[in-house]
């Protein structure tokens, strides 16, 4: 799972994990080959409105807290 930090074109979007793909080296992707949740990173928003670059660390406790809320409502996350 991964969140999208930029946008390139109207094609192409940034994605980085905090883990495997940190946020100094994202992962350029073809939207077309993206699967959404429909889950918005409002915190990760506001800090790239701001201005800041948010930190690997953000990212991956989103993440974590994102996979154990869907755990919890039954849905599986990978």
């Amino acid at each position: 799972m991964f969140i999208v930090v930029g946008i390139v074109n109207d094609r192409f979007v940034t994605l980085a994990d905090g883990d495997l793909r940190k946020i100094e080296n994202p992962k350029v992707k073809n939207i077309k080959h993206i699967q959404f949740t429909g889950t918005r990173a409002d915190e990760i928003v506001a800090i790239i409105n701001s201005g800041e670059i948010p930190g690997n660390h953000v990212l991956r406790k989103y993440l974590k807290n994102i996979k154990t809320i869907e755990a919890a409502n039954g849905k599986e996350v990978w």
